[in-house]
């Protein structure tokens, strides 16, 4: 008999059901009744206060468009994995005794980043460990893409189409923040697949003047208004020339409620346009997996059914090049994914007359 244990951890997005679907279908399909599977509530939160219930086929039925989590989820920092909850309780340890009262065969956990660093924290501690790469950032190294992306960019580029018509019809600047985190990716194709003019990422600190340029290069080919994809984790050239220690100081006493709002005052008081911000926000996470991420996070899901099946644990579960592959975890755990200001998607965004600010 198997034991499986199944997380969900971090931030939302559209396939984590679809996920856990592909996971449980496979080891359905390879074990029959030999094997169960025990779902934490609310990611990491439920394995350190063993929260658990024993789920059965029927909970893996009709989840496939379902967005969202079944199991919920939460945030629980890595930085603070080894600090004590409120009462004392050290959840690291908690964590691996609930693993060992249940006689756990494996755990498999969907998250980003940080989940994969607290993944990758229990592989070191002797737990067999699987980890699947969500996010709608794409920013986790070591997999081409990952299950949330592309339900997330499409979100974003529709709220970049809606934001044409308006804009056109106001002759406005519209600005379009688009979630990210500390990347570019969801920015950078949301901006080219929804037409904006300007695309500022982290990756690529921008020049309020070059932003400014481009603006006015429009008005004066009468193209009546200009849209802008702003990643929330968008910076200037002179906050990146900033030191962590000033950086954090200013961002103390910042006044605006994002990059956003700055870029939109700077913009006004420099060429007087009328300029608007749109914040479409966590409705980026929300609503049903596309297509494309049904079809990857069921891939991914199976090819971890079949690692269980052969005992082999400590991988991440990636794709690469169209195929999907193990990865140890212990080689991309805490790496970051950024786009490269010199890649080739930037260079044909640029030929095609997309000012990156710089």
């Amino acid at each position: 008999m198997k034991r499986v244990g199944l997380l969900t951890s971090g931030g939302d997005c559209q396939a984590l059901n679809a996920t856990m679907r592909g996971v449980a279908k496979g080891l359905y399909n390879e074990l029959g009744g030999d094997v169960e599977i025990y779902g934490f509530e609310e990611g990491y939160k439920g394995l350190i206060y063993n929260e658990y219930r024993l789920m059965t086929g029927r909970d893996f039925s009709g989840i496939l468009t379902r967005g969202g989590t079944i199991l919920g989820s939460s945030r629980q920092s890595f930085k603070t994995m080894r600090t004590p909850d409120e009462n004392g309780l050290d959840k690291v340890a908690a964590m691996k005794q609930n693993y060992k009262r249940l006689d756990l065969d494996c755990l498999v956990i969907l998250g980003g980043n940080g989940t994969q660093k607290t993944a990758n924290l229990l592989s070191e501690e002797g737990l067999n460990v699987i980890h699947l790469p969500k996010t709608i950032d794409n920013d986790i190294w070591g997999t081409d893409m990952t299950f949330g992306f592309q339900s997330a960019v499409d979100i974003a580029t529709e709220c970049i189409d809606c934001i044409h018509t308006t804009a056109a019809s106001h002759g406005r600047v519209f600005i379009v923040e688009v979630m990210g985190h500390k990347v570019g990716w969801l920015t950078l194709h949301a901006g080219i697949a929804g037409g904006a003019d300007i695309v500022l990422i982290p990756e690529i600190p921008y020049d309020i003047n070059k932003v400014c340029e481009a603006i006015e290069k429009r008005n004066k080919a009468k193209k009546g208004f200009t849209i802008l994809a702003v990643a929330e984790g968008a910076i200037s050239k002179e906050d990146a020339a900033l030191s962590k220690k000033e950086y954090k100081n200013k961002m103390a006493n910042y006044q605006y409620p994002s990059v956003s709002y700055e870029l939109a005052d700077q913009i006004k008081e420099q060429i007087g346009a009328d300029v608007r911000v749109t914040v479409p926000g966590h409705t980026q996470r929300g609503g049903s997996p596309v297509p494309y991420d049904r079809v990857l996070s069921t891939r991914l899901g199976a090819r971890a059914a079949k690692l269980i099946v052969d005992e082999e644990y400590g991988y991440m579960v990636g794709i690469v090049n169209g195929e999907t592959c193990k990865v140890p975890l212990g080689e991309v755990a805490g790496k970051l994914k950024m786009v490269d200001p010199n890649s080739g998607i930037i260079e044909e965004a640029k030929m095609i007359g997309i000012s990156f600010g710089d």
